[in-house]
């Protein structure tokens, strides 16, 4: 059974002539024992909420799990798609990738990420268990990871994660092949990985990675335990090829034909390409439906729990009825009241409204609690024995918090959200930019959005971050003016179920800019005509997000004065703009208008709203530490600059 996976491993990556057969021929052994003993799934529905989770963090070696999935009997998994390996609009790409093929739990191959998502995947069971009871939430989450995501520093936060949650029913299973693509490991590492993961607060066991009753033994030990576990397999990369068995030339290249064909002849495999055996064929499909049992037994207690409907309603990914009642009746209130405040604590308002209606969402913040606002009063917090908690203390780690919150949205049943400072994005970047390739549900909440954070300086100013987030596709990148479009962007967020947000928010108090009534979300257009005029042809058009756009309709007030009507559009969110029809689009660039945008950041991105002729006010360096106030003028982002940018276009 464990050479079925080794032959299609080396199979697929010959055809494409291009992939990487070591890792699944090494770790052949280890995933045969898993997956025909431990692992709880039933090929024939691949989403059992129940089902255990397999995270091949080493993803370059995606044979693995796609001769996994067809060999149990996966239906999308077919001999065509093995055959059709890297090729063009085949659900078997390159590196496993989520939403392509059902079985594959997440995307891998930017080594460390599997296996920091599984932190999340954990986590959301352990919660979802304690939520609505073991009866229907009661599974674990597997990993196979080798040693580049072990290098990767994204480990390290995420096995102190574990640790410190005492995730048991979380097991990695290291490919301990001291291989690396350059040659040894020792080339480039001399860590004690197995006492790394003791000290980060895990249970450590090694065993020969081709023994298969060692391997079981140490899977079973595993289950028993009451933190996370490492099993460190010693194996050997491209195990069973004729002449090229623990060499590092098996890690990424097909191993051509002449060593094919000696291999198979090793193995005593006189079959074609892709064929199998009709015994072993036989044997594996047994092993597909081996949960079959017990998927129907848990069928049948999740239609007896009174849980059913709220259970199903959290998994599908659904909000709850009246989501948003009190939000919109919030939102009411502040149009009246029109509150100047900073829009990190505008967040922290809308939060009030939407966590006691939402039970889905999950908050958390990497050490930056108080400052993110990201904490929703009384809120327990997340944490053994029982999990049944809200909010997750990440510490200092963006990246592990990014790529755990990854995780809890694959698993479903949970909507997470964490907060850090807009600079630190670059921190949890990569994960961002997976959630946003996966079109998952996650959202960043990025406080101290500009110069205006003050005095901690460049340091802590975020200056080409928005652009840098805008970069991404399917990334909403939400920079709200005031309370009521922070408000606003986070239903928005809420309601975009396949593409993760990202809140740009300040720390400086603003004025309320939107102070009429309306039944309409105008965030929800991405750009909207905040003042306009009632008659006449505008002569000027001024764009801002955030905290600019105050500084935009200061400015407009002053060149209406002086005889230049000017309107002022609003621009929470570039990418939402791009989605609306020209018509719309057309109207609220104001073509033939004298065009100036500002935004306290560079101006990348910003040509999409005034041409080639348009001024643009904002930054061209990093910033200084001062107050707020002064940073401002002393970079010229102010209603003067504006005005004066106008008049040289006149």
């Amino acid at each position: 059974m464990a050479n079925a996976i080794r032959v299609l491993a080396m199979d697929g990556v010959e055809k494409a002539n291009s992939g990487h057969p070591g890792m699944p021929m090494g770790m052949a052994d280890v995933a045969t024992v898993l997956f025909s003993k431990y692992m709880k799934f039933d090929a024939s529905r691949p989403d059992w909420a129940d089902r255990d989770r397999f995270i091949l963090s080493a993803g370059h070696g995606s044979m693995l799990i796609y001769a996994l999935l067809h060999l149990t009997g996966y239906k999308a998994a077919t001999k065509d798609e093995l055959s059709n390996f890297r090729q063009w609009g085949s659900k078997t790409a390159g590196h496993p990738e989520w939403g392509h093929m059902p079985g594959v739990e997440t995307t891998t191959g930017p080594l460390g990420q599997g296996l920091a998502n599984a932190v999340g995947f954990a986590l959301a069971e352990r919660h979802l268990a304690a939520r609505f009871g073991e009866d229907l939430v009661d599974h674990r989450t597997w990993v196979i990871a080798g040693d580049g995501c072990l290098m990767e520093g994204v480990s390290q936060e995420a096995i102190a994660l574990a640790g410190r949650y005492k995730l048991n029913r979380l097991t990695v299973l290291w490919d301990d092949n001291a291989i690396t693509i350059d040659g040894a490991v020792s080339l480039s590492d001399a860590t004690d990985q197995a006492g790394r993961f003791k000290a980060a607060g895990w249970a450590v066991k090694a065993v020969d990675g081709h023994d298969m009753k060692a391997i079981s033994k140490a899977m079973a030990w595993a289950t028993k335990q009451d933190k996370p576990t490492l099993i460190a397999c010693r194996t050997k990369i491209g195990k069973g090829a004729a002449t090229m068995e623990g060499s590092h030339k098996t890690h990424g290249a097909a191993l051509g034909a002449a060593e094919i064909a000696a291999t198979r002849l090793g193995m005593s495999w006189d079959h074609e390409p892709f064929d199998l055996p009709t015994e072993i064929e036989t044997a594996w499909r047994k092993v597909g439906k081996r949960g079959g049992k017990a998927r129907k037994a848990w069928e049948a207690r999740l239609a007896r729990s009174p849980h059913a409907t709220e259970f199903t309603r959290a998994m599908r990914g659904d909000l709850p009825e009246g989501a948003f009642d009190g939000l919109n009746a919030k939102i009411a209130e502040l149009i009246e009241t029109k509150p100047a405040q900073a829009t990190r604590q505008a967040s922290g308002a809308a939060l009030d409204q939407l966590f006691g209606a939402i039970p889905d969402m999950i908050g958390g913040s990497a050490d930056l609690t108080g400052s993110n606002n990201t904490f929703v009063k009384d809120t327990p917090i997340l944490d053994g024995p029982d999990y049944a908690g809200r909010y997750i203390n990440y510490g200092i780690r963006e990246f592990g918090m990014g790529t755990a919150m990854n995780g809890m949205a694959l698993h479903g049943g949970v909507i997470p959200y964490g907060g850090t400072f807009m600079v630190f994005s670059d921190y949890s970047r990569p994960a961002i930019r997976m959630a946003a390739l996966m079109g998952i549900r996650v959202i960043h909440v990025l406080t101290h959005d500009s110069i205006g954070l003050g005095e901690d300086g460049p340091t802590h100013q975020p200056i080409e971050h928005l652009a840098a987030l805008r970069a991404i596709p399917n990334l909403l990148v939400f920079r709200p003016a005031d309370t009521v479009e922070a408000m606003e962007c986070w239903q928005l967020a809420l309601e975009h179920r396949n593409t993760p947000s990202a809140m740009a928010l300040s720390r400086q108090k603003t004025p309320a800019v939107r102070t009429e009534a309306g039944c309409e979300n105008f965030s929800a257009r991405g750009a909207y005509e905040l003042k306009y005029l009632t008659e006449g042809e505008a002569r000027v058009t001024l764009f801002a997000s955030g905290t600019e756009v105050a500084i935009a309709l200061a400015a407009a007030a002053t060149l209406d004065a002086e005889g230049l009507p000017t309107r002022v559009i609003s621009v929470p969110c570039f990418e939402l703009f791009e989605q609306q029809d020209a018509a719309y689009q057309a109207s609220i660039l104001g073509r033939g208008t004298i065009r100036v945008a500002v935004e306290a950041a560079v101006k990348q991105g910003w040509e999409r709203f005034i041409g080639e002729d348009g001024a643009f006010i904002g930054m061209s360096s990093f910033g200084a530490s001062a107050p707020a106030e002064v940073l401002y003028r002393e970079f010229g982002i102010t209603a003067e600059a504006v005005v004066a940018a106008v008049k040289a276009r006149v």
